[in-house]
């Protein structure tokens, strides 16, 4: 059978094509009998528009690029920040009909495979995610001219409207915690420091180290379980001692768990832990975590929003959303 065309419709509703063309495309110039008449004949005959000839007239693709500055090896691993944010990105995105382009860039020349595309008309809007140091994408699509925001504050010195939480001032709560609660050797294991997420959570543990005169005790990790481990048994090394340790992500946290425990000390008896993200796996860790909850789903979606804002011309300025401390009996 032929597919039914838009001829065929405007035909069925007795109204010329330029009206029915418009009705399809969401016009709100029609009459509304008319735009009743022309959706009735749309389902008569199971009419589907041909969304390359919509895209030509609307001038929207109704895409919306996801572009993941990681390799796939860490974007679809063990670490539920990714899975999250993608998926509440794509549900946000679902209530006004438009859908997800999933792009890996973890590499230059990812980066320029991305940068083609983008050029290339392909979308309407980025979304960026997971930016590492002088990450050139931020700067690159700008000058596209194409509507781009940020998950998270980026490194590089470029005007994009930007969604992130309050990384320096939930790190802060979480040693202000350990400090109020008597600890004194206060170690941390920083993020990856080419990332604003790794640098602003260290600059929190700092910042009331500073004022509570104690010393900092610093390993860096890079998110991942393993490097949580490995950076705890280092601080064990640098300082025997030690009675806590803030954790700038949950997943090192874990990792960090399992190297006190190898290590014979009890947590949170010789070594309370405390660290961020809240996620699911922190209720059930063993003592279960005390964290700094990080909205990761409704960062994501905040995103969105403000993406589908700038299309309207709306806003560009930064939301930064408030983190929030779950007492466990990690600490």
């Amino acid at each position: 059978m032929r597919r039914p065309t838009l001829e065929a419709v405007a035909a069925r509703a007795g109204v010329s094509r330029a009206t029915a063309s418009r009705v399809v495309n969401g016009q709100t110039t029609v009459a509304p009998q008319i735009r009743d008449a022309v959706l009735r004949a749309i389902d008569e005959l199971g009419y589907v528009p041909n969304p390359a000839a919509r895209s030509l007239v609307t001038q929207r693709t109704d895409s919306i690029a996801l572009v993941v500055s990681e390799p796939g090896t860490r974007v679809f691993s063990e670490d539920p920040m990714f899975s999250t944010a993608i998926r509440s990105a794509s549900m946000e995105l679902e209530t006004v009909n438009k859908q997800v382009v999933l792009m890996l860039a973890a590499s230059a020349k990812g980066h320029a495979r991305v940068e083609r595309y983008i050029a290339g008309g392909h979308v309407d809007g980025v979304m960026l995610i997971s930016m590492h140091g002088a990450d050139p994408l931020p700067a690159a699509l700008s000058r596209l001219r194409v509507p781009v925001v940020s998950y998270g504050r980026p490194a590089v010195p470029v005007d994009i409207p930007y969604v992130d939480n309050d990384n320096v001032g939930g790190a802060e709560t979480g040693v202000r915690h350990l400090v109020e609660r008597g600890r004194r050797r206060i170690a941390t294991i920083a993020g990856p420091q080419d990332m604003i997420g790794g640098q602003d959570r260290l600059t929190g543990y700092r910042n009331v180290l500073r004022d509570s005169d104690l010393r900092s005790i610093v390993a860096v990790g890079d998110f991942t379980r393993e490097s949580g481990a490995i950076a705890m048994r280092q601080l064990l090394r640098d300082d025997p001692e030690l009675d806590a340790v803030f954790v700038a992500n949950d997943l090192m946290a874990v990792g960090a768990l399992q190297s006190l425990r190898q290590a014979g000390r009890r947590v949170p008896d010789d070594v309370a832990v405390v660290g961020f993200d809240d996620i699911e796996a922190a209720k059930y860790t063993e003592p279960p975590l005390t964290t700094l909850r990080h909205p990761v789903a409704e960062q994501a979606a905040a995103m969105v929003r403000l993406l589908l804002g700038l299309f309207e011309g709306g806003a560009a300025d930064p939301v930064i959303m408030p983190t929030e401390l779950v007492v466990r009996e990690s600490a």
